[in-house]
């Protein structure tokens, strides 16, 4: 029976770790299908406090794993497939592996949306992408698209034209979500236009690989074709909480639900960083909500003893 097991290798899950074993609690970090989270997919990291300079995101994610391995956290890789309620405490079965532990801090963050056409599925990997850092690199000298408009697809959009020779932003509305700094960062850029009120319906492909894109006009309900080499989305993320369903108090977009403490509805189960995270999902608020997770952990362990 271990004391707290947290689900997620991300920044909430490393900080959550890095207290937890601070506390001497030996706490198992379960790292899930994405390890080092959201930020192993980003470069440079600007707002993180104490990096002046910036930090590169893969780079910040391996000095926090450090930090919690030092303290003496333990890792498993894996994801969760299932989550109970027993009489001890709670079981989460890691692959073929069953673990028990008095508590539980779920930090497993959400994973990017999709379109959801079949297109889409069929040309992934081949043109379409959810990462720019991670395929921005194949796109010297072409032309991509960009599917979005808060802060993620200008982010992406900038990135992207450091290598494409010119990118669109494609959205549905006539105005971007992105926050006012990042906005003007996008409209300067002389790499990147704008096409407002449109969404996709159909990503076009040779075969091989992602020839363009067919839009539909949200207003007029025109259908046009734009010739692009890649298609990156940048619509949102959908939480990563399907084994908890049922079990613990989910909102009407799946983010788990913590009262201001990280409490879930479960006694010794906590939540941190994206997962409950619906508003403004930084990487710093994911670091505070993991240390406030684990500080609750730990002051629910001491309970259980007296």
């Amino acid at each position: 029976m271990e004391n707290v097991i947290i689900l997620g290798a991300g920044i909430a899950g490393y900080t959550a770790a890095i207290y937890t074993a601070r506390a001497n609690l030996k706490p198992v970090l379960v790292g899930g299908p994405e390890v080092g989270g959201q930020l192993t997919l980003t470069t440079e990291v600007e707002n993180y406090p104490g990096f002046p300079s910036g930090v590169q995101g893969p780079e910040l994610m391996q000095m926090m794993r450090k930090q919690a391995e030092k303290f003496g956290t333990r890792f498993i890789e894996g994801v969760a497939k299932r989550f109970d309620v027993i009489k001890e405490g709670y079981e989460v079965q890691i692959g073929e592996q069953v673990l028990q532990a008095k508590s539980v801090i779920i930090a497993t963050g959400a994973s990017a949306r999709w379109l959801d056409i079949p297109s889409e599925q069929k040309y992934k990997g081949r043109g379409v992408s959810t990462c720019a850092t991670c395929d921005g690199f194949f796109y010297r000298g072409k032309e991509v698209a960009v599917i979005g408009g808060g802060d993620s697809a200008c982010e992406e959009g900038m990135f992207l034209t450091k290598f494409a020779n010119k990118v669109s932003i494609v959205h549905r509305r006539d105005e971007l979500r992105a926050s006012k700094i990042m906005q003007d960062r996008a409209k300067k850029n002389p790499k990147i236009a704008f096409i407002w009120g449109n969404v996709v319906e159909e990503v076009l492909g040779d075969g091989q690989r992602v020839t363009g894109v067919k839009l539909k006009n949200v207003k007029t309900g025109m259908i046009t074709e734009m010739k692009t080499d890649g298609v990156f989305l940048a619509i949102g993320h959908v939480p990563n909480t399907k084994s908890f369903e049922g079990k613990l108090d989910l909102d009407e977009k799946g983010y788990l639900k913590t009262d201001r403490c990280m409490h879930t509805n479960l006694l010794g189960v906590f939540g941190a960083g994206d997962v409950q995270d619906f508003k403004y999902k930084q990487a710093v608020t994911a670091a505070g909500s993991g240390c406030q997770a684990a500080m609750e952990a730990e002051k629910y362990l001491e309970g259980l003893e007296h």
